[in-house]
């Protein structure tokens, strides 16, 4: 058994690629070296800015012997098929033995493989990884063919010892590297894993980027606690600094302490984004702090202070542009930006930002009215300032922070707190771990934000499709199903649905006729049920107008469309909004299959489906609840037997005089009561109470099937038992469609 020791020395890797790239050496190394009948201990893979290694132990020099048998043609076919096999298999005339089986007599070659030298292996295996290397992107240089992520320079390949030997555009393997490009920048040689690794440190380079990660992180920590600071944790920013140094050597410095009036998260993004600054804050006053830790790739010559000086220049030219900016978005109000929205495109297909951030405040105001627990006037307020950071100098240069500028501009031009946060989060939440609004106003304008953006898109036929989700729909879905159920809002989903898809619909309308439009969308304020008569409403007035050629208008063709397929939309949105949820509840622990149950009944009031989805839930786990829906599959799949082969269906009344016997006519009884006593239930959202109704059905079921044969000789009385049979499936699917639930 050996060692194999890789090496891949480059220009620079991008520190995004090297975890990826590692992997990748990894990956195809050991893959070729399995495919081969090469086994081995471990493989290790390392990455730093300039070089890829990988160290695979316990590998054997040679590949195992193989003996392999092929069959042939018959013993007595043609001599022109038998040479072509021998061709084929590499073998003579009288090395093929004959075996008899029960189709004939045939013809075997038994072929012997001798094992090959693993270095030939090894050669190979690496030659194809260098030359197909999946790198996101790549480039040549030179006049060779080869691709990298940046110009390699050398490749050391070592096995046992010894180099192979292998050349790959004019770069032949050997046994050397080269040390850190500034400290140690000559050229040494290696025996082995255990020598290269030290003499890398020797030469001023750390090879494991995760000790690298622990020194940045805890010397950082250390500098912090010694100016009296906290380090502001950032896991991600400390991993990729690990990918642009190979001797870090972290250090401390300042910038004046009046950028401390712009806001933080500008600050933190400015050093994290543009400088790969660590930041640490005040733990008196839970302030960011003027001090900022940065990583140099070098040790420097004197105390440090020279590298210091020239990272306190660069952020305080940073910082005094966002400084700028900031003081000069402040100098307008928001409400100033507004007009500029009217230039920017949202979609093709749905028009500017400023007719989206119209129908998100209609919608805002709309959930506030029926929740009852927001402002209209601060819902409304909020989301029509939502977007109008979008034009700030400060977001033109940091996208990242829409939103919460606005939020700081809204609070500087004297807005209540309420709308402020809106306009903060009615991002929110991003995804599973982000925090969810909470506050009246931030859920409306948050709910109308993602709703316009579903119903929108959805509209226009851009759906997700696989992998692919451009417009972060699944993303939305999530966040308006977070919204509505974290805070407990009462809605039904297929009414909001179709009030935003309304005002996408009046929307098209204002280049029509903007007396109807302007009349539309005042009524639209009103309320929030589906716009089904307001439709009508606009369908008679144009038919009305006779000199109206609808048919040459783009903005009544865009109305119709959306008028025509408004049923597809609901019903289309509603099943995504399902799919989102089991999704969502699954990594609760919650089962899909009781979601598609609840689902089936029509009910489209979040909060209520999972409701009664625990209820159920609940009620399967205990031994009544297992019986009842043991019994419902086996009534279930007789009543399909019968009723596919009689071509008929049994969901019709019971005529309890042609029963066969009293457990029958128990029964028969025991369902009515307990299909009442659920619906009572269900009307209340006595969730566990309708659970208690069927668990009534337990015992007259299970007595029905031991006492009682449901294929009567007598063909009324079996008739009537298949009758009852569909009333089991009709009582115990008042709660949900158990013909759904798995088990």
């Amino acid at each position: 058994m050996a060692d194999l020791l890789i090496e891949l020395f480059s220009e620079e890797i991008p520190a995004r690629m090297q975890a990826r790239a590692s992997d990748d050496l990894k990956r195809m190394i050991t893959t070729a070296l399995k495919d081969a009948g090469l086994s081995f201990d471990g493989a290790y893979a390392y990455a730093t800015p300039r070089r890829l290694a990988l160290h695979v132990t316990g590998v054997p020099t040679t590949t195992p012997d193989v003996s392999e048998e092929r069959r042939g043609p018959r013993a007595d076919a043609p001599e022109k098929a038998i040479e072509g096999f021998l061709r084929g298999a590499g073998v003579a005339r009288e090395d093929l033995v004959e075996r008899e089986d029960k189709k004939g007599t045939f013809l075997y070659a038994v072929i012997e493989k001798r094992g090959q030298a693993a270095a030939d292996v090894i050669a190979q295996a690496l030659t194809d990884t260098v030359r197909n290397f999946p790198w996101a992107k790549s480039q040549r240089w030179g006049t060779g063919t080869l691709r990298w992520v940046r110009p390699l320079h050398s490749i050391l390949c070592l096995f046992d010892g010894s180099v192979v030997d292998m050349e790959i555009d004019g770069i032949k393997a050997g046994d050397s590297t080269r040390g850190h490009r500034f400290m140690a920048p000559e050229e040494f040689s290696v025996t082995g894993f255990t020598d290269y690794k030290q003499k890398l440190l020797d030469h001023k380079i750390i090879l494991d980027a995760g000790r690298r990660e622990t020194l940045i992180r805890d010397t950082a920590q250390t500098l912090a606690s010694a100016a009296g600071l906290e380090l502001v944790e950032d896991a991600g920013l400390i991993a990729e600094v690990a990918g642009l140094v190979e001797w870090p050597v972290p250090m401390i410095g300042s910038f004046s302490a009046d950028f401390l009036d712009v806001p933080e998260e500008v600050l933190i993004l400015t050093m994290k984004k543009d400088q790969k600054y660590l930041v640490t804050r005040d733990p008196s006053t839970g302030r960011l702090a003027n001090r900022f830790i940065f990583t140099a790739n070098i040790e420097p010559s004197d105390d440090g202070s020279a590298v210091t000086g020239g990272n306190e220049r660069v952020i305080a030219a940073r910082l005094s542009d966002a400084q700028f900016f900031y003081e000069q978005d402040l100098k307008g109000k928001l409400e100033d930006n507004l007009p500029a929205l009217k230039d920017i495109v949202f979609h093709k297909e749905l028009g500017t930002v400023a007719e989206r951030v119209e129908r998100i405040s209609r919608l805002a105001q709309a959930f506030a009215k029926n929740t009852e627990t927001a402002s209209e006037k601060e819902a409304a307020r909020a989301a029509g300032l939502c977007k109008a950071d979008l034009v700030s100098s400060m977001v033109y240069e940091f996208p990242e922070v829409q939103g919460v500028m606005g939020r700081y501009y809204a609070k500087a031009q004297g807005e209540s707190d309420a709308v402020a946060d809106a306009i903060r989060d009615h991002y929110a939440p991003l995804g599973p771990n982000d925090a969810c609004p909470s506050a009246p106003v931030s859920v409306a304008v948050a709910l109308a934000e993602k709703l316009d953006t579903l119903v929108g898109f959805f509209g226009i036929d851009q759906k997700p499709t696989g992998s692919k989700d451009p417009y972060a729909l699944r993303r939305a879905a999530l966040g308006v199903i977070r919204l509505i159920t974290e805070n407990k809002i009462r809605l039904s989903l297929k009414q909001v649905i179709g009030r935003a898809d309304f005002l996408y619909m009046i929307d098209a309308l204002q280049d029509v006729d903007l007396s109807i439009y302007d009349h539309l969308r005042g009524d639209a304020e009103a309320s929030m049920p589906d716009q089904d008569g307001k439709i009508k409403i606009v369908d008679a007035y144009f038919e009305e107008v006779a000199e109206f050629d609808v048919s040459k208008d783009a903005g009544f063709k865009r109305y119709q469309k959306r008028s025509q397929g408004r049923n597809e939309l609901v019903k289309g949105l509603l099943s995504f909004f399902g799919d989102r949820l089991k999704v969502q509840q699954r990594d609760k622990g919650v089962r899909h299959d009781l979601i598609d149950a609840v689902f089936a009944k029509g009910d489209d009031d979040l909060v209520r489906i999972l409701n009664r989805v625990s209820a159920l839930s609940a009620f399967l786990e205990t031994e009544d609840g297992a019986n009842l829906l043991a019994g419902y599959k086996r009534a279930a799949n007789i009543l399909k037997i019968e009723e596919k082969k009689d071509g008929t269906s049994y969901d019709k009344p019971v005529d309890i005089g042609r029963l066969a016997a009293i457990e029958a006519e128990t029964l028969s009884g025991a369902l009515a009561k307990a299909k009442e006593a659920a619906e009572n239930a269900l009307i209340s959202e006595d969730f566990e109470g309708a659970m208690a109704a069927l668990s009534s059905l337990r015992a007259p079921i299970d007595a029905f099937f031991d006492q009682v044969k449901v294929n009567d000789d007598d063909p009324e009385v079996r008739a009537n038992q298949l009758a009852l049979l569909s009333e089991i499936r009709t009582a115990v699917n008042t709660v949900a469609d158990f013909g759904l639930i798995e088990g």
